[in-house]
C-alpha cells in the first residue's frame, strides 16, 4: 500500500511486483502479486488494446469460399551489394489467405504480372471455370 499511496507513480501489479523485489527484497511472484491486489481491489482496469491492422475480407460481397476474391501485390526490395531492386508480385486468395502464385525478380512488368495470374488460375483449377476469382489490388482498385 506503501507504493501505490505515492501520488505521482502509477504501479500496476507488474511494477508493484519489482518495486517489492527491490525495496524489500521479497521473493514474489507477479502472479501472486496479482491475486492480493485483486484481494485488496486495488488493481487498475486493465487497457484495451486495439488492433493495429483490423483484418477485412471485403467490403461489398459476401467470401464464402476459396478461388472467389484474390488479391494482387507488388513489394520491392534493396540489394545493397549489387546497388538494385528486386520485386515480389503476389496473388493472395482472401478467403484463406494463401499466396495462389507469385513473381519474383529484378523487374516486374505487366507480362509477369500476367505470367503469374495464369500460373495462379492453373494451380487452383480455375482456367476454365465459368465464375473466375474477381481480382483487386491491395490499394482496393479492382483489375
Amino acid at each position: 500500500m506503501e507504493a501505490i499511496a505515492s501520488d505521482e507513480s502509477a504501479y500496476g501489479y507488474v511494477k508493484l511486483t519489482h518495486w517489492l523485489r527491490n525495496e524489500h527484497q521479497l521473493v514474489i511472484n507477479k502472479k501472486r502479486v496479482y491475486r492480493l491486489c485483486k484481494e485488496l481491489e486495488i488493481l487498475k482496469p486493465q487497457r484495451v488494446i486495439k488492433s493495429k491492422h483490423p483484418r477485412k475480407l471485403a467490403r461489398n460481397r459476401d467470401i464464402t469460399a476459396p478461388n472467389q476474391l484474390w488479391e494482387v501485390d507488388i513489394k520491392y526490395g534493396y540489394v545493397a551489394g549489387e546497388d538494385r531492386f528486386f520485386y515480389i508480385l503476389s496473388y493472395l486468395d482472401v478467403f484463406d489467405r494463401q499466396i495462389v502464385d507469385y513473381h519474383i525478380g529484378l523487374r516486374c512488368e505487366a507480362k509477369h504480372a500476367v505470367q503469374a495470374l495464369q500460373q495462379a488460375l492453373i494451380k487452383r483449377k480455375q482456367w476454365k471455370a465459368e465464375d473466375k476469382p474477381v481480382i483487386r489490388s491491395i490499394t482496393g482498385h479492382n483489375l
